[in-house]
């Protein structure tokens, strides 16, 4: 609905003097929509604190971090004020912020879906992109540094863009129990300010989980090892860093598959890693899983890894959750994670029976003191099918693994690109077998293997009649993704 918000909050001042702060919450009608706020009186509090930094900076050497501590700490108070407002819906208050020309683009693919319960935000140092989104809610970073030109592909520019903004980054996630930063990584604004926008959203101690993807090895060395920086770097910002490698999912496409549509493929991974979380908090279902469950799991839980599974038929249900925990995308073995999260969804006649034989299957590929929770929510578009959603956290094994088969490729590609006889831009060969995924095969409940079903996604992201179509074998998500 167009039109502004505003919203008056007030807090005592030492001084007697009331902070009077309206934050404007606009749709998106311009390049530049963002919180923007004005103080009413002279002795608000922030005036305070700029008069104080000032008279700070004269005597003490290290005024500019006291400065810089007072401005959390009045952002933590705004986030306080905010998420004590009561809204309708979930108590639960979810933002999905995308950053950057990957990020932004898969949260304007989320607007267009059915995903309820969620405030989107697009944040960039392009403020042409930010002009054609969708998304309701954009802020352009970075103004006096890049003029709303973007970062050229340079982190460095990402990260100063970010900074610049940190103030107003902190108004767009104030009020949040859990925020999703998500990103493409290996170009500027992305790798360079995703980091920023999760410690600014953790420092206010939101629940903060980053999910990203790593790059097509096409896309070249230079942004490969981007990447790879920036993941690093995200993880220490985070409560929960959920990475997908795009070569993957390459692997769970059909060899024909256009090259136009590889990144929506992306794209779609990243949806199905906010989705699966999102849906088991916000949306009704047979059972529902609390917030504070779900932060059990996922504060400070570290690297996690993400595999999606559909069936259809008698044992639709059991075949899900196979093809879920033996997904491509998962680099290592769920049985060495110390929390699950799984979500189960289907149609009106889903039934508790199938739930249980679900959960049974995942049950027996985990740790037995493994954390797990689960939720299941019925979608009535989902006829006669059935999606499994599981996200492993907390793997205690070697931190930098993921790392180390990433400079495998590099060297993979540094070799291919330099290489005699190899033209530069050649394909890269498919990944080794020691970069396959290493899980163990389980034996699916029923007596036949699991069927092969093709996915087919229309503008509203909803899955259409199952078939047989997709790669030989590769267990359920993305069997055929294409355009309707």
């Amino acid at each position: 609905m167009a039109g502004v918000g505003v919203l008056l909050l007030q807090a005592g001042c030492s001084s007697s003097a009331t902070l009077t702060k309206a934050a404007f919450l606009a749709p998106a009608t311009g390049i530049n929509v963002k919180r923007s706020s004005f103080y009413s009186s002279k002795t608000s509090l922030a005036a305070d604190a700029a008069s104080d930094a000032a008279s700070l900076s004269r005597d003490i050497p290290n005024s500019r971090s006291l400065y810089q501590q007072q401005q959390l700490e009045q952002q933590r108070a705004l986030h306080e004020q905010l998420a004590a407002i009561p809204e309708s819906g979930s108590p639960c208050r979810i933002k999905v912020i995308g950053v950057g020309g990957g990020g932004s683009n898969a949260v304007n693919r989320m607007v267009t879906q059915d995903i309820t319960g969620v405030e989107f935000w697009a944040i960039n140092t392009d403020a042409q992109a930010l002009a054609k989104s969708k998304v309701p809610y954009k802020l352009n970073i970075g103004n006096h540094i890049t003029r709303g030109l973007g970062a050229g592909g340079k982190p460095l520019v990402g990260r100063n863009a970010a900074e610049e903004s940190r103030e107003e980054i902190a108004e767009a996630v104030a009020g949040a129990d859990l925020v999703f930063v998500t990103a493409g990584m290996g170009g500027g604004t992305g790798s360079g300010a995703a980091p920023v926008v999760a410690e600014v959203a953790k420092d206010l101690g939101i629940l903060t989980v980053g999910v990203v993807t790593r790059p097509f090895g096409f896309e070249g060395r230079q942004r490969m090892a981007q990447a790879k920086a920036a993941i690093q770097e995200m993880q220490s910002k985070v409560d929960t860093l959920i990475t997908v490698s795009n070569d993957r999912l390459l692997q769970i496409v059909p060899d024909n598959f256009p090259l136009t549509d590889a990144f929506l493929v992306a794209d779609e991974a990243l949806r199905d890693g906010v989705v699966g979380i999102s849906d088991i908090i916000v949306k009704p279902g047979l059972i529902n899983v609390d917030f504070a469950d779900v932060r059990a799991v996922m504060q400070n839980a570290g690297t996690a890894l993400m595999g999606t599974g559909w069936g259809k038929g008698k044992t639709r249900a059991q075949d899900a959750a196979v093809s879920a925990i033996k997904s491509p995308l998962l680099d290592f073995p769920i049985k060495k994670a110390k929390g699950i999260v799984f979500n189960v969804c289907g149609g009106s006649d889903l039934t508790l029976g199938e739930i249980n034989a679900a959960a049974q299957v995942i049950y027996e590929n985990v740790a037995e003191d493994a954390n797990i929770i689960f939720g299941a929510v019925v979608d009535a578009k989902l006829k006669d099918q059935v999606s499994i959603t599981v996200l492993a956290t907390g793997f205690s094994l070697n931190p930098n693994a993921s790392e180390d088969n990433l400079d495998d490729l590099l060297t993979t590609l540094d070799q291919q690109l330099s290489g005699p006889g190899r033209p530069k831009g050649a394909a890269s060969p498919p990944p080794s077998s020691t970069q396959q995924s290493a899980f163990p095969t389980p034996t699916p409940p029923s007596q036949q293997p699991p069927p092969v079903y093709e996915k087919t996604y229309s503008e509203g992201g909803s899955p259409g009649k199952g078939g047989d179509g997709g790669k030989k074998g590769m267990g359920g998500f993305f069997k055929l993704f294409r355009r309707s």
